[in-house]
């Protein structure tokens, strides 16, 4: 059984008992989750595609920790005229555990 949510503006799918990692959510460690906007969800042969999402479906998960990702490096240069500019980037995410979907 798996699903597709929609979370930080992206699409996931995600499993029961599978980690994921999300755009950063503001929660702590520990906290449940649920994500209410399920665009899918297939059991088998059991198949239900939401228009735009299914009603009555939800994912439940748990943080377990929040991370940074690997750095970015942004190097900007103009040729000839002494201009660099080097700048590093680490995007926020948050990593969940799927504890249950239920529909």
């Amino acid at each position: 059984m798996y699903a597709i949510i929609e979370t930080g503006g992206k699409q996931y799918r995600v499993e029961e008992g599978k980690s994921i990692f999300v755009e950063k959510l503001n929660v702590n460690e520990g906290d449940k989750v649920s994500f209410d906007r399920v665009l899918f969800l297939a059991n088998g042969e059991d198949v239900k595609v939401g228009s735009p999402v299914v009603e009555g479906a939800k994912v439940s998960a748990v943080v377990e920790k929040q991370v940074r990702g690997k750095k970015l490096v942004i190097f900007k240069f103009k040729a000839k005229k002494n201009y660099r500019k080097k700048k590093g980037h680490r995007q926020p995410f948050t990593k969940v555990k799927i504890e249950s979907i239920v529909f």
